[in-house]
């Protein structure tokens, strides 16, 4: 078996070990994984109460959120957690769901919702490489009454990004009483979101991607009115993803306080309050721009090369780049080739043309790090990899 190449980070405590370029989960900064090491603590002790308390309250400022009627929450679970506690605390039997549609992740957000409705759940869908167009958006509006409506901020399959405050706006002056939904998972803490001024309801994300946490954390936050419909709920149909129980423990901590309902992940959340601090540190639109910075920069890279990238420029989200294969090779060769020199890239996943593409993450450290070059190691490495298939 060939041995595999491992790639040295200048300035980092952390080994020489393989770049993991995928879109989730990242790598993460020296500081991160020294948080991960904590020794243990009870979760009710005056050690961690301080540590939960400061997360919950940064939280809010990764959403832009100063509301105080509105909720933070965090969980230990996947980020796919986020969609169960929609259908279960926002979603009555019967109620009506449209979904916006980009790609593989929004579909699977749909299919998850129908777990909690009898109706349908109505599905409109973007055409490849573009978001839903607002015409579209008004159309289906108009057409019938949902009690929820979801937006996928970047579907992870496509790399596509919405315009979520468009979005949010048509939603509300057409049906204001429908809640707005946000799965951010690949975007929260590299794209832009304003949780109060939009107008949104629920943003839910985790912890693996832009968040630059190992996987283990659901996080989101709810609006004023979300958190009452999921109190006004008679028999709620989850157990772990009842609010009815976890605000009350979200509350609590973030007053100072302990509480219990299932317990925390101790070291993750020692993390998330180490990424926080980086994050803020930065100055949320300076991390931004430095995000945009860096995929233009990598996505004008590869079309030099004359690659076609799956999601059209204008709607090209800056936390990774899918990019479809060249004819003239054989895509698996290109990755496998790319993976022995040290890098993990991602294969396609967008139904019907999931052999055809690649992904590559590049957020979070890697994207904005201090003497980091992990996108340009990635783009070196395509570029020549690419010149030996095509020799």
């Amino acid at each position: 078996m060939r041995s595999m190449s491992t790639i040295t980070i200048p300035n980092s405590k952390q080994p020489a070990h393989r770049l993991t370029m995928i879109p989730g989960p990242i790598e993460f900064s020296d500081d991160v994984l020294d948080a991960m090491s904590t020794p243990s603590q009870a979760h009710t002790s005056p050690d961690f109460i301080p540590v939960f308390q400061e997360v919950l309250q940064n939280t809010r400022k990764l959403f832009k959120s100063s509301n105080p009627t509105s909720q933070p929450i965090v969980i230990s679970a996947s980020g796919s957690l986020g969609w169960d506690i929609v259908g279960a605390n926002f979603l009555n039997r019967g109620e009506k769901t449209l979904v916006f549609s980009t790609g593989f992740f929004s579909d699977r957000l749909a299919d998850a919702l129908s777990y909690y409705t009898e109706t349908d759940v109505d599905v409109v869908k973007a055409p490849l490489g573009e978001s839903v167009p607002l015409s579209e958006v008004e159309k289906a509006l108009s057409a019938k009454s949902y009690d929820v409506v979801t937006i996928t901020h970047v579907d992870t399959s496509s790399a596509v990004i919405s315009d979520v405050e468009a979005i949010a706006k048509t939603i509300r002056s057409i049906q204001p009483e429908a809640l707005v939904v946000v799965d951010a998972v690949c975007s929260a803490g590299v794209e832009d979101i304003q949780f109060d001024n939009w107008g949104l309801d629920y943003v839910l994300t985790a912890s693996q991607k832009a968040v630059g946490v190992p996987a283990g954390l659901s996080i989101s936050i709810a609006s004023e009115r979300a958190v009452k419909k999921a109190f006004a709920k008679k028999r709620p149909t989850s157990y772990y993803a009842n609010l009815q129980k976890w605000i009350p423990i979200m509350q609590a901590y973030e007053h100072g306080k302990g509480a219990y309902y299932a317990t925390p992940p101790i070291q993750l959340i020692h993390a998330y309050r180490v990424s926080l601090r980086e994050i803020l540190e930065q100055g949320l639109d300076n991390r931004f721009a430095k995000h945009a910075e860096t995929s233009n920069k990598f996505k004008d890279n590869l079309e030099s090369l004359g690659l076609k990238l799956v999601a059209k420029r204008e709607f090209g989200a800056n936390g990774l780049t899918a990019v479809y294969f060249p004819k003239s090779i054989n895509g698996p060769d290109l990755l496998k080739k790319i993976s022995e020199k040290g890098v993990t890239l991602s294969t396609g996943i967008y139904a019907g043309i999931a052999t055809e593409y690649f992904r590559v993450g590049h957020m979070g450290v890697s994207a904005v790090g201090k003497d980091r070059h992990d996108v340009d190691i990635v783009f070196r490495l395509i570029k020549e990899t690419l010149e030996e298939l095509e020799k």
